[in-house]
């Protein structure tokens, strides 16, 4: 690995602290009792040692999760990440990646592309199916992720918390 990777590295490892992190799940029919994506979701950040600022469910409706998105990446809000599950598919109901890809200002298609060539490993072609999206959005990272626990579980451990500081650092830092 270069240098420069591991220099962005040490200078987020120094400025890191607890990552304030925002969760949503899209749904239609999960409710806190039964949202085991989002509470996996919740424990693995706290477990990591991050924070969580807000937690939501909202229905898988374009203008409900456009609200939401906006509320919470307000100036004065204190999620630094934004991690939502669910929603990313192709059938009709699922309009998560829509809204959230026509709100990033950047866009990091490594994130998708990472998490289809992970999944490929675990469930094949079906991956493709998959419209994991990330970048940023008013100075905050969102990434979007399938709901399924094994989907989350493997964005969660290969993806997220091994960069999570880092990418909290890159949109803060001048």
């Amino acid at each position: 690995m270069s240098s420069s990777y591991h220099d962005h590295q040490a200078s987020a490892a120094e400025n890191a602290s607890a990552v304030p992190c925002a969760v949503i799940t899209v749904s239609d029919t999960r409710t806190v009792e039964s949202d085991t994506s989002g509470q996996i979701i919740q424990q693995m950040l706290r477990d990591a040692g991050h924070t969580i600022t807000a937690y939501h469910i909202v229905k898988d409706d374009p203008h409900q999760i456009g609200l939401l998105l906006d509320s919470l990446s307000r100036d004065s809000g204190p999620a630094r990440v934004i991690l939502i599950n669910g929603g990313t598919g192709i059938s009709p109901r699922d309009r998560t990646y829509d809204v959230v890809s026509r709100r990033l200002q950047k866009t990091l298609p490594g994130f998708g592309e990472l998490f289809r060539m992970l999944s490929f490993e675990e469930i094949g072609a079906a991956a493709m199916l998959s419209r994991a999206v990330a970048g940023v959005y008013r100075n905050r990272v969102i990434l979007s992720m399938p709901g399924s626990t094994n989907a989350v579980k493997l964005a969660m451990q290969r993806l997220i918390l091994p960069q999570i500081q880092h990418l909290a650092w890159e949109v803060t830092r001048d």
